[in-house]
């Protein structure tokens, strides 16, 4: 399982969650709240995703990290171009003294496909979150991911899930990417605002969104009706949807432990969606109910 509570559960949707941390108390660093220049330091490391930290990059991601005060904060690289722009978005003062680099710099740390725009940011991963607490978060539907493994897809499923007021995203911890740089860039912030629960037995999980009262209906392309004619039916009933990974689709034993089975009528040319596409379709179907 994937993090702590949210700071007090009567926060609207939409506030970052987690408990708050100290700021960055390393040497070297300028105390929060204090203006100045930013410092330089040594090279970055790469460093574990768990042990090391997690670099996030891009200005949506890091903007949104720096306001997490779950998020504890360990460098801040930012180009003086990106430091303008993030200062725009983001008043100052911040939490953690940033340290001016050249683009090319980034090149040492992040992948090779990274799209930066002059921002990374070394932090700690959000801290787990139970299931419970997680449905404590917001009022919408739950996410149930069934073995999606790229880490872009997961990204753009969290930024959906956002977008439509969805209260968490549950995967299966053993079969889901990590957090890191690339699945946070893909979730433009998204990451730090909807709780992510990871699960070592997902039918068990169902099994537990199901006693807290909420309708599990898993997204099949062969299912006999409509997400829309689910929907109608729910008489304001809470949801948690279900979606596979591409190709394969849902388990037998993750299908069988649905209380509901439901497809998205798309034309009969495509055999189906991306799967970050339909989670915004269904959740779009949801959400206009």
């Amino acid at each position: 399982m994937r993090r702590s509570p949210p700071r007090p559960h009567s926060a609207p949707h939409g506030a970052p969650h987690g408990a708050p941390h100290g700021s960055d108390d390393r040497p070297g660093g300028r105390a929060p709240g204090r203006p100045g220049a930013p410092r330089r330091g040594p090279p970055p490391a790469a460093g574990n995703p768990r042990e090391g930290g997690v670099w996030l990059h891009g200005l949506h991601p890091v903007a949104a990290a720096l306001a997490n005060p779950a998020r504890r904060l360990r460098r801040l690289l930012l180009t003086e171009e990106a430091e303008a722009t993030l200062a725009a978005r983001l008043p100052l003062p911040w939490r953690i003294a940033p340290e001016r680099a050249e683009r090319a710099r980034f090149a040492s740390f992040l992948p090779e496909d990274s799209v930066h725009q002059g921002a990374a940011l070394l932090a700690d991963p959000l801290p787990d979150m139970p299931l419970d607490r997680a449905l404590a978060h917001a009022e919408g539907p739950v996410l149930v991911l069934d073995q999606v493994t790229d880490p872009r897809n997961v990204g753009a499923i969290l930024r959906s899930a956002a977008a439509f007021g969805a209260a968490a995203m549950v995967l299966q911890d053993r079969h889901a990417p990590p957090e890191t740089g690339t699945l946070a860039r893909a979730a433009s912030g998204a990451l730090e605002v909807v709780p992510v629960v990871r699960e070592v037995n997902l039918a068990r999980a169902l099994g537990e969104l199901k006693r807290a009262g909420l309708w599990v209906v898993g997204l099949d392309a062969a299912a006999p009706v409509t997400l829309a004619q689910v929907a109608h039916g729910l008489d304001g009933r809470r949801v948690a949807l279900v979606l596979g990974a591409e190709g394969e689709g849902l388990r037998r034993l993750t299908r069988e432990t649905c209380d509901e089975l439901a497809r998205l009528p798309i034309a009969p040319e495509m055999e189906s969606l991306n799967v970050s596409a339909a989670a915004a379709v269904a959740l779009y179907e949801l959400a206009r109910k």
